[in-house]
Formats: C-alpha cells, sequence, structure tokens
C-alpha cells in the first residue's frame, strides 16, 4: 500500500463523532458517488463487506433493523498494524474521485457525521472494523451498542479486498469471480444510452470529476506462477490487444473489433492511451502490476485480471454482449420494417430518391395520388421539369377558367418563356397575387369536391372548395427556384383543381410526360 512520505500513520487527520445510523436488512452502504451502479450484492466479499463497484461496498451489521454506531477516521497512510478489540476487519479499495464519502442505511438512514466526509481524492483504502454484531433477538439490553470504524487512507494501486480479520460468524459466501468479470467489462465498454437526443444533455455529477487526479496501477498477486494473456481478448464491438514487449512486460490497449457484432459499433473506446503490464515471477509467488491506467477504471481492471489470471482463455462478458447485439440486431430491423411500412404508406411504395425525400413540396400528397407520376417527374431533366409545371399550371388555370384573366394569363406567359413571374407571386409565397385573386371581380366562382384520402384521414365527408383558390397554388408554384418542387406542386395543385375529373388529368398529364421524355431523348 501506498505511504505519505514522513507521515505519523497513527495519528489520524480526521476523526468523526461517533454517529448513530440506521440499518435495516443487517446492511448499510459506502459510498464516494451516490447512486453509482455496481456489481450485485453477494458476489464477491466476506462476512463484513462486500465489493459492490468502483465507488460503493456493502457492510454487514448483526443487527437485522435498528441502530448502530459509525464513525470515520482519515489516516495520512496505511497502518503499520491491526487494531485490538474487534471482532471483523476487512478491507478494500474504492475509487473517490470528488473527495466525499457517505455511510447510509440501506433504506437511506442517515447521519449528518457520516455524510460527505472529507477523504482523500483519488484511489482510497477503507478498512471496516465491526464488533458487537448481535441480532436482535439475542440481544439484551446489557449489551454493548453494535459499532463500525471506518479507517481510511489514499493509495495509488488498486487492490484487491481482503478479510484482515474474520469472526466466523456464518458461513463464508460463495465468490463469483466471472460474475464479476462480465460486469467489469460491460462497465467499460456500455451500449450508447437511449437518453432521445431531442433531450437537453444531463449535467455532470460533481461527485464524478476526476479533473486533475493521476493515473494508477492495477496490481494482482497470485502465490503460485500463471501465466498472462497475451493476444486479443474479444470486447464486442471492441477487443483488448495485449502485445508482448519484452519477456515481462506488456502492453495494453483498446482497438476496434474487426468484425463488430452491434448494429451499430462502438466508436469511444474506454482509454485511448496505452498502458503497461508488468510481470514480477520469484519465490514468493507472481505480482502482476497494471500501470497507468485510469482511475475510474481500476476497479474493473482489477476484477478482470482476477479472472483471466485464475480462468485462461474464458470471457464470461461475450455471451451477454451477444445477447444484446442479437436484440439490438432485432430491434434495428423492427424499426427498418416499421419506417418502410409507414414510407410506403407516405409514398404509396417504395421511398422516392433521396432528393424527392427531401424536398419541401407536395410530393407525398402526389405520391399517394398517382406514385408513378411522381417518379416520372423526379427522372426529368430540370429544363423539362420547368416544362412539365408549366403545362400543369396552365392546366389548372384552363379549367379552373382562370386561363384569359389578364394579369393570370400573363404571368403564366412570363412562366413559359422563362421570364421572372411578377413580384406579387414570388413574395410572401404569392399571399398578394392570391390576395387579389380572391377579390378581383372577373374571376369566377365554381366549386369542386374535395375527397379526404382515406388511409391518412380517415373516412369523412366530401368537403366543396373554391375550384380558383384550389387551381391557383399551380400558378404560384412556378415562382420556386428548384423545378423538380415548381412541377411536383404545379401537377398535384392541378389535379387537385379538376376534382373528380382528377383521374382524366392524371391520364393526360402521363402522356404528356411521355411526350416530353421522347422529346428528351431525341434531343
Amino acid at each position: 500500500m501506498d505511504d505519505l512520505p514522513g507521515a505519523d500513520h497513527r495519528t489520524p487527520r480526521s476523526v468523526t463523532d461517533w454517529a448513530r445510523l440506521f440499518v435495516t436488512y443487517c446492511q448499510y452502504g459506502v459510498s464516494t458517488v451516490p447512486g453509482a451502479s455496481g456489481v450485485e450484492i453477494y458476489t464477491l466479499g466476506d462476512n463484513l463487506l462486500h465489493i459492490g463497484g468502483p465507488n460503493q461496498f456493502t457492510g454487514f451489521c448483526g443487527i437485522h433493523t435498528g441502530w448502530i454506531e459509525a464513525r470515520v477516521r482519515v489516516l495520512p497512510g496505511p497502518p503499520t498494524e491491526t487494531d485490538v478489540g474487534w471482532d471483523a476487519i476487512s478491507e478494500a479499495t474504492l475509487w473517490s474521485p470528488s473527495g466525499r464519502l457517505s455511510v447510509i442505511g440501506l433504506m437511506g438512514g442517515t447521519a449528518e457525521a457520516l455524510t460527505d466526509v472529507a477523504v482523500p481524492r483519488g484511489l482510497i483504502r477503507v478498512r471496516v472494523h465491526a464488533r458487537d454484531r448481535l441480532h436482535e433477538t439475542v440481544r439484551t439490553d446489557d449489551d454493548p451498542p453494535e459499532r463500525h470504524e471506518l479507517h481510511i487512507w489514499a493509495v495509488s494501486e488498486e487492490r484487491p479486498w481482503r478479510t484482515v480479520l474474520a469472526d466466523r460468524k456464518g458461513r463464508d459466501p460463495e465468490q463469483k469471480p466471472a460474475k464479476a468479470a462480465e460486469w467489469a467489462m460491460l462497465s467499460l465498454v456500455p451500449r450508447p444510452s437511449g437518453r432521445p437526443a431531442i433531450l437537453p444533455p444531463l449535467p455532470p455529477d460533481p461527485y464524478e470529476d476526476d479533473t486533475g487526479l493521476s493515473r494508477v496501477a492495477v496490481v494482482r498477486y497470485r502465490p503460485t506462477p500463471v501465466e498472462a494473456p497475451v493476444g486479443v481478448l474479444p470486447a464486442g464491438d471492441l477487443e483488448v490487444r495485449l502485445e508482448r514487449v519484452d519477456g515481462d512486460i506488456l502492453t495494453w490497449s483498446w482497438a476496434a473489433a474487426d468484425e463488430p457484432i452491434f448494429p451499430h459499433p462502438l466508436a469511444t473506446l474506454p482509454d485511448d492511451e496505452a498502458s503497461t503490464v508488468r510481470l514480477a515471477f520469484g519465490p514468493d509467488g507472481f505480482t502482476l502490476r497494471h500501470e497507468t491506467v485510469l482511475g475510474r477504471q481500476a476497479f474493473a481492471l482489477g476484477l478482470i485480471w482476477d479472472h483471466l489470471l485464475d480462468t485462461a482463455g474464458s470471457y464470461p462478458w461475450m455471451e451477454t454482449l451477444r445477447e444484446q447485439a442479437t436484440a439490438a440486431t432485432a430491434l434495428v430491423e423492427r424499426n427498418r420494417r416499421w419506417q418502410a411500412e409507414r414510407d410506403a404508406e407516405r409514398w404509396g411504395g417504395a421511398p422516392p430518391s433521396d432528393r424527392v425525400r427531401g424536398l419541401r413540396s407536395q410530393a407525398q400528397s402526389l405520391a399517394r395520388i398517382d406514385r408513378p407520376l411522381l417518379d416520372r417527374i423526379d427522372a426529368l431533366p430540370a429544363a423539362r421539369q420547368r416544362e412539365a409545371a408549366c403545362w400543369a399550371a396552365r392546366r389548372a388555370m384552363r379549367v379552373a377558367g382562370l386561363e384569359q384573366i389578364g394579369w393570370i394569363a400573363d404571368a403564366l406567359a412570363d412562366a413559359e418563356a422563362d421570364r421572372p413571374l411578377p413580384r406579387s407571386f414570388t413574395e410572401q409565397h404569392g399571399a398578394v397575387a392570391f390576395k387579389r385573386l380572391m377579390s378581383d371581380p372577373e374571376v369566377p366562382h365554381t366549386t369542386v369536391p374535395i375527397r379526404p384520402d382515406p388511409k391518412t384521414f380517415g373516412t369523412g365527408d366530401v368537403t366543396e372548395m373554391l375550384q380558383q383558390s384550389v387551381a391557383f397554388p399551380a400558378l404560384i408554384a412556378l415562382a420556386d427556384d428548384d423545378p423538380l418542387v415548381a412541377a411536383v406542386d404545379a401537377v398535384y395543385n392541378a389535379a387537385i383543381a379538376h376534382g373528380d375529373d382528377r383521374d382524366r388529368f392524371l391520364t393526360d398529364a402521363h402522356i404528356a410526360l411521355h411526350e416530353v421524355i421522347s422529346a428528351t431523348h431525341e434531343g
């Protein structure tokens, strides 16, 4: 463990008062980042503590539901000897990015003296001492209160939890290192959040701010020689490359896998920097030092190394990643089918070109009444699209009795001659021209039935609308700088202006476009 040079490790830097803490289910939590996710309880630990993640562990009491007393002692360095007078002592390493630690009852019981206790930033070692852990069914009024004391000091190495003094209460819990390693790798390669992109990003958690903290080392020891893995460790869309530099030194680096398994592969690496793994073999056993790793990842890397050193060639996280990838692929396929069905309904078949789909126009409306006509317009060169737009606008003016109205006829002639339309047609989407249309006494007033598309609007009554107001947008469409938009909007509005004769107009439009296409090929 790390030492601070010259420190008197017997004298604490700070000590909280003994505080009463209400616990339930014989448990309390020790945490440096409130609400952080971690390993399930009963995965790794002993009868006093179970590790829960880089930022937390669970402490166990004798009392099921009731009060204990607890306090925190922050030391300048590791204790030189084990304190006496305690029934059980265990310790673990935590990552404390903000330099705050809290002790909280399982159901939220708190004590002011045990909340946001100032501790060193970075890696810390927490040694838990407990005594008089009696269940309330055997506790008497003469028994002293159950007490738990936490000793904390700064370290720069992540080492596994350990039992310092066992009280042999109950049987030793089963250890599940493979499950812990699975969680660890999944925590390093998490899938992107499902938070909708339209929502603003969540503010950073001040408890997770590790700005300015140095990288650390992960240390693992085995009493007998073991073989460290070399090669590639699979991690779904990513992989770890363990390459030997010389006999006792490896490099650990993250990279994208050659064959990612998710439909939308991860693009961000857990750590962009390579780190060094040093192996030491001696008469006392085997030591692995994984140096210069990010402090927030040290706990997970330690769990992974625990599994790799004891179970070579086993990657328990891959089964879960494959299941996630299968589910993600199925979801993408379901969404693709749903989008295809939606597009087919919107567009009357397979989606048209990306250009048409991106138009701000009546393209979808035209597709629903005559999809082949939309495709024919899209296939025309720009000059022919402009001709088609003028043809449709003239048909619309004719059917609505507007073809011979002087100012309307002049505007139509300007468009056909490739001259700019008057400003009343080009500004504010033709609002001035439309207002003139509605007030001009020479403009006839006839109506046409508007029959809503039952697939889009459901069954509804037929609406009679002023034919001239329905037809006039076909002429205004000619003001659009994009000939494709002009053609689509002019043809659609002309079709609507024909009312119950819409199908006859669409047939004529196909014939006219066929002639335009033939003329294009001949030209």
